[in-house]
């Protein structure tokens, strides 16, 4: 719904990041609200000789009228029906109600020219808005309680916006054929719906048809994705196409310009940058969403993004959403995650924007939703699809069809348009490369020392030190064998370089071992381990040693050392 989010209020100030762009002044949103300079019609929306706004040559004033008077009808008459399970016949049911301007039994008296007004699926509907939330005592205040705000910028659809006076829904007028496709796709949007309340697709609460001067005008109801409440600093349209992505010259002119893919790589070339949890959940919605609207080959839908700065954001922006009355339609809501930013972002303004930060570092809250979903892959697309091919590269260009054309989305949100903020490394592992680094070096690998050198004239003695097999372990075990109960077990040691083979010789011979006539020489070990001496009824597993020790093991049993005959000479 191409517009819906792009006809939202809020002025564009500088680019978050690095784009430049106009000072943008404040829109006013009047009666009309619709510039009177326009001088071409634009679709069926054109303006009449007194400057209002015309759709379909019905004025703004009369079809706003006809709205809240035909909605007030059909939601009190709703009201009297019994609540009841929804059926299959129900999305086909269409209402109808006749409103003289002199009144009749059933309506009151109205200022306008007479008109009918339709409901289609009222039953459906009403349980679409009850799985919301939206009572139809809030649904009537808001829409049918205070004027309806036009919005005067409407973008290039020809589709004419009204706001309601509480920021809650936008009622957009829609073609026949979106109307009738909207009709179709019901049943699934129903059993959608049932599975998966969170969604950034539209919520559609209603859709509606008013006849006058024998035309028909179709409007539908929705969640409004921009408050005029947020001040929006930057608006996009993003298809994840680049071919003619870029805002056109009369669009940069606008009071409130909506900018498109070329723009947003040009402005945020970093992208929006969220937390971690924020960011896995908007990425699971956009492909749980775009899995949906390729199943129902829907394609040339879009992603709206408003933007407001936090940091630039002056203390009249700080303003504050009005109670909300609907249920899972902030962008917040839509992707399930929580705000965990600092200071203003911890209450995320309450407002429904998800924390995000630009690359200077600069406090954002993001209001997005999918729009423009009721565009079928028909032969008209596909014909358009097919003569930009020849002229550009058609994987480019926006109409696709509905398979590429929802991952290319998906690319382009996940990969471009949003990232995650960068973690940084903890204060724990900076310590352990810390430690690491200033132990001179890595640490060398163990393995069989080489067999050591005999001092000549010296004692034949010889220390071979081995674990037993049934006692290898993790190396943490083996590094901490007091502890675990095993004082008998000396640590393993790993091959050590000349200084520190001098300072263990050198350790060692001022011991009460050098008067047992070992030279300092005669101290260095053949294996990396320790073989704690047993009875001799016990079995001696094999020694883990250099090449050539196996050969010598019985001839040396004699002379394996004890850790009880150390701990006597000490």
């Amino acid at each position: 719904m191409a517009s819906a989010g792009t006809a939202a209020l809020g002025s564009v100030g500088p680019a978050g990041s690095g784009g430049v762009r106009k000072p943008a002044a404040p829109e006013m949103a009047g009666s009309s609200g619709t510039s009177q300079t326009m001088k071409k019609t634009i679709g069926h929306r054109g303006v009449d000789p007194t400057g209002e706004t015309t759709y379909k040559k019905t004025t703004s004033s009369a079809l706003r009228g006809a709205i809240q008077l035909g909605i007030t009808h059909t939601v009190g008459s709703l009201s009297q029906k019994a609540e009841r399970d929804v059926l299959m016949q129900d999305f086909v049911v269409v209402e109808s109600i006749f409103f003289p301007s002199e009144g009749s039994n059933l309506t009151p008296a109205h200022r306008y020219s007479d008109f009918r007004f339709k409901t289609y699926a009222p039953i459906a509907f009403r349980y679409f808005r009850e799985l919301f939330g939206i009572r139809p005592d809030d649904y009537l205040y808001s829409l049918c309680n205070y004027p309806l705000i036009e919005l005067s910028n409407s973008g290039a659809s020809g589709s004419v916006f009204y706001v309601t006076n509480d920021d809650e829904f936008i009622i957009k007028t829609v073609q026949h054929k979106e109307a009738e496709f909207l009709q179709k796709l019901l049943p699934g949007y129903f059993m959608n719906l049932n599975q998966n309340k969170r969604t950034l697709l539209p919520k559609f609460y209603g859709l509606y048809c008013v006849q006058a001067g024998g035309k028909n005008i179709r409007i539908a109801v929705m969640n409004n994705l921009l408050p005029r409440s947020v001040h929006m600093h930057l608006k996009y349209d993003l298809k994840g196409s680049t071919y003619k992505r870029r805002a056109s010259a009369k669009e940069r002119d606008k009071a409130s310009p909506t900018y498109k893919d070329l723009d947003f790589i040009q402005d945020l070339p970093e992208g929006l940058l969220m937390e971690p949890e924020n960011y896995n959940a908007l990425s699971k919605t956009i492909q749980r969403d775009c899995l949906l609207l390729q199943s129902f080959k829907i394609m040339d839908y879009s992603l709206l993004v408003g933007i407001h700065n936090v940091d630039q954001a002056g203390e009249s922006d700080q303003r504050i959403r009005r109670g909300q009355k609907a249920l899972f339609s902030t962008a917040m809501e839509s992707i399930q995650g929580e705000g965990r930013g600092k200071g203003p972002l911890d209450s995320a303004d309450q407002s429904g924007g998800i924390p995000a930060r630009n690359a200077k570092g600069e406090r954002l809250l993001v209001y997005i939703g999918i729009i423009d979903i009721l565009q079928a892959y028909r032969f008209m697309k596909k014909l358009e699809h097919s003569w930009k091919a020849l002229v550009h590269d058609g994987d480019t260009v926006s109409v696709h069809r509905p398979g590429f054309y929802a991952e290319r989305f998906q690319k382009f949100m996940c990969n471009t348009a949003f990232k995650k903020i960068p973690l940084k490394p903890s204060p724990s592992k900076k310590s352990r490369s810390g430690a690491r680094a200033g132990c001179g070096g890595p640490i060398p690998p163990r393995g069989p020392p080489s067999p050591p050198s005999h001092a000549a004239g010296g004692s034949a003695l010889e220390a071979r030190i081995a674990y037993q097999s049934q006692l290898s372990q993790s190396e943490a075990d083996a590094d901490s064998g007091m502890q675990s109960g095993r004082p008998d077990l000396l640590p393993r040691t790993p091959p050590m370089d000349e200084a520190v083979c001098d300072s263990i010789d050198t350790t060692l011979s001022n011991c009460s071992l050098g008067s047992m006539g070992l030279g300092s020489t005669s101290l260095l070990v053949r294996s990396v381990g320790v073989e704690v001496h047993k009875s001799e009824s016990q079995d001696h597993s094999a020694p883990y040693s250099s090449d050539g020790a196996a050969a010598d093991d019985q001839d040396s049993r004699d002379d394996v050392i004890s850790l009880q005959d150390i701990e006597t000479n000490l």
